[in-house]
């Protein structure tokens, strides 16, 4: 009987959730007027977005460069930190971390212009690269907190005895941590990937050239395609297009992703 309010609850924000993405689904196979489909249900709003500019492939292909390149940059950066703090002891320990968090408070769109100019000077702006450095560094503070709480939760025992089996840190970090805090690993490349794929303002200010736009910005720019008149449809597909990846991945790893958001509560 208790179960029963609950699975009520679970169930409506379920569907209050659900409903947006349900609506755009529709909405992308439906007849509208002003769109390429106008008679009947079927896929030309779909077909409008395939040959827009450069093509919905090419799109598709540098919003995948750039989130792989950002959750490669995150998993590499944070397992490293989070080692470093959750398992080493060093003066001021807490308080770098403390100034690590501390980026989580300056407003995200401040930082953007000092780095174009910073990438500019290195020669990465207007770059997938340069785009997915910039979208790592927003994503680091979360991500080497979720890896610190994730390798304190290991016991101490298991790195020392790697240690004693004549496994150097790295190996010891390789070989036995990496596997064990893979919960926590697979989080911070959800939200890596997640923050990437669907960023509009980062590559709006740091990506100039139309041929290497991730699909957010394409989709934006297509609204204003034809003297400022919105493409519902079109629009709709490629709100389609844009999600689609991301609940395959969420729910092909959502275990994981528990697993390593319950990895600190389960401490000791």
């Amino acid at each position: 009987m208790l179960r029963t309010p609950s699975r009520v609850l679970t169930g409506a924000l379920a569907l209050l959730f659900l409903f947006p993405l349900v609506w755009a689904a529709v909405a992308s196979v439906s007849p509208q007027a002003g769109t390429k489909q106008i008679h009947g249900w079927g896929f030309g709003n779909y077909q409008t977005l395939a040959n827009y500019q450069a093509g919905i492939g090419q799109y598709l292909l540098n919003s995948t460069a750039v989130s792989l390149m950002t959750v490669a940059f995150t998993l590499a950066v944070s397992a490293f930190g989070g080692y470093a703090f959750g398992m080493f002891k060093f003066p001021g320990k807490n308080a770098l971390f403390l100034v690590t968090l501390a980026i989580l408070m300056v407003p995200y769109a401040t930082l953007l212009i000092p780095l174009y100019v910073l990438l500019n000077d290195l020669g990465l702006q207007n770059s997938l690269i340069g785009l997915s450095l910039v979208l790592t560094m927003f994503q680091l503070p979360f991500a080497v907190f979720m890896m610190r709480i994730s390798f304190e939760a290991i016991p101490g025992e298991l790195r020392e005895s790697a240690l004693i089996d004549g496994c150097g840190n790295f190996r010891a970090l390789r070989h036995i941590l990496l596997p064990a805090v893979r919960p926590g690993l697979v989080t911070v490349g959800i939200f890596a990937f997640l923050a990437a794929w669907n960023d509009f303002i980062t590559p709006l200010v740091l990506i100039s050239d139309s041929e290497k736009l991730p699909l957010p910005l394409a989709v934006a720019n297509m609204r204003q395609q034809v003297m400022g008149i919105v493409d519902y449809g079109a629009t709709e597909a490629g709100v389609v297009v844009l999600a689609l990846p991301c609940i395959v991945l969420f729910l092909a790893l959502q275990r994981h992703y528990v697993r390593g958001f319950m990895s600190g509560a389960l401490k000791g």
